[in-house]
């Protein structure tokens, strides 16, 4: 996690304890957990948000080329159609 060791870790929470104070820390701690966990909701949705766009914009692109096909072979026909009128 990180790249932080328990060693690393021990020295961080003695620091904190002596900067912000056994009564607060706690506190701290909740607030600090919170931001990290609306911080990670908030990644996800956009994560999400992107999949979907791009799920839909792949989707319209399959439409898309099922109606240009569609579209080839009812060109086709009336051309068979017309030349088989003609002849």
């Amino acid at each position: 996690m990180f790249g932080i060791g328990i060693p690393e870790l021990a020295v961080i929470l003695v620091i904190a304890l002596v900067v912000i104070g056994p009564q607060k820390l706690p506190d701290m701690a909740r607030s600090l957990g919170k931001g990290l966990a609306e911080f990670k909701r908030a990644s996800n949705d956009f994560k999400r948000g992107i999949e979907n766009e791009v799920r839909a914009a792949e989707e319209n692109k399959g439409i898309s080329r099922e109606n240009a096909a569609k579209e080839k072979a009812e060109s086709e026909q009336g051309a068979e159609a017309a030349a088989g009128n003609v002849a």
